[in-house]
């Protein structure tokens, strides 16, 4: 599909610390290449981390995604959910262990407040686990306030995460 039609610009986080989640992450990039309306652009490699909250969790596998897309943000959002429902994800309580979790980071230059999707992602500047992934496929990255990303974390947490190989 032409880029002319896939006119949006969107970043994807994933993470799983469920049901051998190296692999259910690698699944989940494979699915997000083969929605339909979309493209994959780049993909970050994945990075062991861990969990935000609750300790008594086994580590995430995460990575971050670019996508080309012709969905709108809501039903990109309507998409990503749908794949996290194909992977059993069940949401028993915040920051729990999860098989799968696709959060929509950015799309476009937009600044979305919505009940259901908040863009960009409100935590994102505080998770190693995402930025630097996202940084990793799109250093230069502006947000859509116009602040260069690579600015506004702090490097030195780089080393909470464990990049691991192929």
């Amino acid at each position: 599909m032409p880029d002319a039609v896939l006119a949006h610009r969107a970043f994807i986080g994933l993470g799983s610390n469920l049901d051998l989640p190296r692999k259910r992450v690698s699944s989940a990039i494979e699915a997000l290449a083969s929605l339909p309306l979309c493209r994959l652009v780049k993909a970050s490699p994945l990075y062991a981390s861990r969990p935000v909250g609750p300790q008594d969790q086994d580590d995430f596998v995460n990575a971050v995604v670019e996508l080309r897309t012709a969905y709108s943000p809501l039903a990109l959002l309507d998409q990503l959910q749908r794949l996290e429902q194909s992977q059993r994800r069940v949401r028993l309580h915040r920051w729990g262990p999860r098989t799968l979790d696709l959060d929509l980071l950015l799309f476009d230059d937009r600044v979305i407040e919505h009940p259901r999707l908040c863009v960009p992602h409100p935590e994102m500047l505080n998770r190693a686990f995402v930025w630097v992934p996202l940084l990793d496929i799109s250093p230069g990255l502006r947000l859509p306030d116009d602040r260069v990303l690579s600015d506004l974390v702090d490097d030195s947490l780089r080393g909470s995460l464990v990049e691991l190989t192929p």
